[in-house]
């Protein structure tokens, strides 16, 4: 009779184990972006700050006390404000972005950025602005933490 009790507890250690270490992985793999958008251009750091540099538009879909802290040099702020699911089909209607904040010119040249991984405000904001009629929506991944990583401007 003990044997089997040991033999129990054991089973379930291990079935409780197996669950704590798997949920987790499951959910960040989940939560991870896309690694391309439809209609959209994916860029790294060095294509976003040569873009800029040539006068696109750097837009920071970041809340805007993440954007007070620290961002991008000359970015603007528009926050991409998310109630829907990070997920691919998400419910933009759910969602709020200020697209009258972004330039009038539909084929101005416009970098989405965020906090990349798990952040989805720029992949949202870029499907969001390309449905929109944007004709030159690049979507930069990494975002800030790619662009401080590379030692690029910030402010």
């Amino acid at each position: 009779m003990q044997t089997q009790s040991i033999d129990l507890k054991n089973l379930m250690f291990g079935l409780v184990a197996a669950v704590a270490f798997a949920l987790p992985a499951t959910h960040a793999v989940a939560a991870m972006t896309p690694e391309s958008l439809a209609g959209v251009t994916l860029v790294n750091a060095d294509k976003a700050k040569e873009l800029q540099a040539k006068g696109g538009v750097m837009v920071d879909t970041r809340v805007a006390n993440e954007y007070a802290e620290a961002h991008i040099k000359g970015a603007i702020s528009v926050p991409y404000k998310e109630k829907s699911a990070k997920a691919p089909d998400f419910d933009a209607s759910q969602d709020s972005f200020d697209l009258s904040k972004l330039p009038a010119d539909k084929n101005a040249v416009i970098i989405m950025y965020c906090n990349a991984g798990e952040c989805w405000k720029s992949y949202k904001a870029s499907a969001v602005a390309s449905k929109a009629g944007y004709k030159k929506i690049h979507w930069f991944r990494g975002g800030f933490p790619e662009w401080k990583a590379k030692g690029f401007p910030t402010e």
